[in-house]
């Protein structure tokens, strides 16, 4: 028995991508054809094919005034059908869209959203689908931007060994991060001083100073060390008005540091978008890292990030900050970075859903606008100051 074959899906917008690519498709009946190596076989001559690519050519061939074809012209053109068109039926996301202060969106009908849309099935988990998926990427960057809501957490994995892992309570992130911060302050700070001469103008060497200190990085040392690397009070009051103001500026730094991370990392990393290479590894790895928080904003389990995630995320800059700055410094603008990341994660968890003072009610409206009406613009989440920058601010 031959098995029924899948068509991918595809979007208008594939087609004019083939066409620029010197492809010639055309779209019939909601299936998509590549006619590319037909066109110079056409008896009618090139120019009647060529003149539709990258278009909806319902009609066109069934035109008595310019070419009626044959059933066996039907028959030639399934030869080379490559998938099916998708629906503009049931996209949510536009520029019409108006934030309200009490924005309560209805809970999405699973059924019917499946058998409308052929996206995601959310009565199943859902990486397994993305991970054999035949959709295009134009089509999954179309419907993942398209936000769904249910009032339950959607499944992820299938085992719940590991779906467990994928859910963070909003509270999570200030318990791991904020005693992390704290250290590194605490640890800027005697390493300030440390920096300073002694009184025999001998430069002392750090380790002389300061007791043995564990890495928050590096959580595999031994715990018996522990109580060797938490500074005490006498060498707190040892540190010197000077070194702690020093310290606090690196601090102030680190929070600068971070919004333009914030800002960085949203759009460059997360809105990747048009840079995505179109593949079903690829496309899982942005379900993983940003769009399934565009297709479940308002997923309270998943707004915000797992503390997993935040440390392959930070690794790698806070070891070009160790690179850049001396490391009495770069503790402190890491301890100021991390800081605002829990103001960062914690306010995002209540733009989705607390009421909020006047400032918040403000900037609640801009997320949500990113979210609903425009997900190319408004990537400050904490402010608007480098939208403004760098020219993404988002009207609201």
């Amino acid at each position: 028995m031959e098995r029924k074959r899948v068509l991918k899906i595809f979007t208008a917008e594939d087609l004019l991508l083939a066409k620029k690519d010197g492809k010639t498709w055309v779209a019939r009946g909601n299936k998509v054809y590549d006619v590319t190596e037909f066109v110079a076989d056409h008896p009618g001559g090139d120019d009647l094919i060529t003149q539709f690519a990258g278009q909806v050519i319902d009609g066109k061939m069934e035109d008595k005034d310019s070419h009626e074809h044959s059933a066996s012209a039907y028959a030639v053109l399934d030869e080379y059908l490559v998938g099916r068109l998708a629906s503009d039926a049931g996209l949510t996301v536009s520029d019409d869209w108006v934030a309200e202060d009490d924005f309560h969106p209805d809970d999405t009908n699973v059924d019917d959203d499946y058998l409308q849309s052929s996206f995601l099935d959310l009565r199943k988990p859902l990486i397994r689908q993305v991970w054999e998926s035949n959709w295009s990427k134009s089509f999954y960057l179309q419907q993942v931007h398209q936000p769904r809501h249910l009032a339950h957490s959607a499944r992820l994995f299938g085992p719940e060994y590991l779906e467990i892992f994928t859910k963070t309570k909003w509270y999570v992130v200030p318990l791991v991060w904020l005693p992390i911060s704290f250290y590194l302050l605490l640890r800027s700070g005697l390493q300030f001083s440390a920096s300073s001469t002694d009184p025999m103008g001998q430069r002392t060497p750090l380790k002389y100073l300061l007791p043995v200190v564990i890495s928050p990085l590096a959580p595999a040392q031994s715990v018996t060390n522990l109580a060797y690397s938490i500074p005490t009070m006498g060498d707190l009051k040892s540190v010197s008005a000077n070194a702690w103001a020093l310290t606090f500026a690196s601090f102030l730094v680190g929070n600068v540091v971070w919004t333009l991370l914030e800002y960085g990392f949203h759009r460059f990393l997360f809105h990747v978008d048009r840079l995505l290479p179109d593949r079903p590894a690829f496309l899982l790895l942005h379900f993983l890292t940003h769009g399934v928080h565009h297709y479940l904003p308002m997923d309270r389990l998943r707004l915000v990030m797992p503390p997993v995630l935040f440390f392959v995320l930070s690794f790698p800059m806070t070891r070009l900050a160790y690179l850049l700055f001396p490391v009495h410094m770069a503790n402190g603008i890491i301890s100021g970075s991390f800081a605002f990341y829990v103001l960062y994660d914690c306010m995002h968890y209540a733009l989705h859903h607390t009421k909020l003072p006047e400032y918040m009610r403000e900037m609640k409206k801009y997320h949500l606008a990113h979210h609903y009406k425009n997900f190319d613009l408004g990537f400050g989440v904490t402010s608007k100051v480098w939208d403004y920058v760098f020219g993404t601010v988002l009207p609201v």
